[in-house]
């Protein structure tokens, strides 16, 4: 797949057959993310790879978009490390990088995500569901698996709608 085409064909997906993701995808789909630019090169990401049944189920439960988490053979959890990070806003710009490089993969492989952040809320129940230490921040869930269908659409705003200036 060409970079800008898959960039420009790129859709969240919610819908996912009854089929596992292989630990190979979700590996290369971390890989990928840990490609992603951070300042100093500090790589501030950290993954929890959720197969479970029972524990996607316990996740779910702490947001209202559970039943995509449910529903979804697979969910990696996205920390960030706050011993590796030097400047705030850089790690979090570089937090978004890797979860975009995660999206783009798990398309490239033939796979649907969707990055999750309303769970954010309750970051503390996540961080103690997955017995974690307060040291990591809780960034994102993507969602992963077998898209149920592909016509996803999304509308986005022209050009000119979003250039502000242009000298």
């Amino acid at each position: 797949m060409e970079l800008l085409e898959g960039i420009y064909s790129r859709r969240s997906v919610r819908q996912y057959k009854n089929q596992p993701v292989e630990r190979e995808q979700l590996l290369e789909i971390i890989k990928a993310g840990t490609l992603a630019p951070s300042g100093l090169n500090n790589q501030p990401w950290r993954f929890v790879i959720i197969q479970d049944q029972g524990l996607r189920n316990q996740l779910a439960a702490l947001t209202k978009f559970g039943r995509i988490i449910e529903r979804a053979p697979a969910a990696i959890a996205v920390f960030l490390d706050k011993k590796a990070v030097y400047h705030d806003i850089k790690d979090y710009q570089a937090m978004g990088a890797c979860l975009q490089n995660m999206l783009l993969a798990a398309y490239a492989m033939g796979l649907g995500a969707v990055w999750l952040g309303e769970i954010l809320k309750n970051s503390d129940q996540v961080r103690a569901l997955l017995e974690l230490p307060d040291d990591l921040k809780f960034m994102a869930v993507i969602a992963i698996g077998h898209p149920a269908s592909h016509n996803q659409t999304s509308n986005r705003k022209e050009l000119q709608e979003v250039i502000l200036k242009e000298y």
